[in-house]
């Protein structure tokens, strides 16, 4: 009788929680928006709530890949399938952009220069007039070396430009029991940015989940059963929480 009544406050739990994820929305407010991943499906993974907030809302968004992981001569493969997902996301195809630099490609034990990475970033910025950025933190969600190294990257970049004309936010990496427990870490999340009054932290939820979960299929090459049950329960398919970077660290 005990363990009936945990699971079933559990499902009422993760039913509430889906319920205030589809039909809740969020104030913050973002204008021309570049979004960086080290990449090729990461971005569907981790970033889609951030990325359906935008495109709801008309905001411009530009996506730059800096790797498709070609190690195994698929390069081309996932390239096709990242423009795919982009469309089932809605970002025009005109504001992708996927890189296949020798020095960038992906893997762990892969060290990406911090340098050529702000340089790329600040290219891009130039060209398109971009005032806000959005990238992994230091942690990188997973870990990733790569993830990482983006992140060091624009914090290159913040720190090279003479004045600051360009903010970024980075997504807030969680511990792993809220990584994977769904839609139910809304509520943990929502808390955060209440905690920190200055502006400084936003929480954006996924209000079009399944659209992520259609983006994320079409990466079929990489569409495996571990990857459909992390899409799944994974609170970043639900909720992203975005940090102001403020202090430029140096790696």
């Amino acid at each position: 009788m005990g363990w009936s009544l945990v699971v079933l406050s559990l499902i009422v739990l993760w039913i509430a929680s889906l319920w205030k994820v589809l039909f809740s929305s969020s104030s913050t407010s973002f204008s021309k928006t570049s979004f960086l991943s080290d990449g090729w499906w990461k971005f569907s993974m981790f970033f889609s709530p951030t990325i359906n907030y935008l495109i709801s809302r008309g905001l411009n968004l530009y996506i730059l890949c800096f790797s498709i992981g070609n190690a195994d001569g698929m390069g081309n493969t996932r390239k096709h399938e990242f423009y795919q997902a982009c469309a089932i996301l809605k970002v025009p195809l005109q504001q992708v952009k996927v890189l296949d630099h020798p020095d960038l490609q992906d893997g762990f034990g892969k060290v990406w220069d911090h340098e050529l990475l702000a340089k790329i970033i600040e290219e891009e910025v130039s060209s398109h007039g971009i005032d806000m950025i959005i990238t992994f933190d230091n942690y990188g969600v997973s870990g990733h070396c790569n993830h990482r190294d983006v992140h060091y990257g624009v914090c290159r970049l913040l720190h090279n430009v003479s004045e600051r004309s360009v903010e970024a936010w980075e997504l807030i990496s969680t511990c792993i029991l809220r990584k994977y427990s769904g839609p139910v870490d809304i509520w943990l999340s929502m808390l955060l940015p209440l905690r920190y009054t200055d502006g400084m932290t936003h929480c954006l939820l996924n209000e079009h989940p399944r659209k992520s979960f259609h983006a994320m299929a079409e990466h079929s090459s990489q569409w495996v059963w571990f990857r459909k049950l992390f899409v799944s329960f994974s609170s970043y398919t639900y909720v992203n929480t975005l940090r102001k970077i403020e202090e430029v660290k140096q790696s």
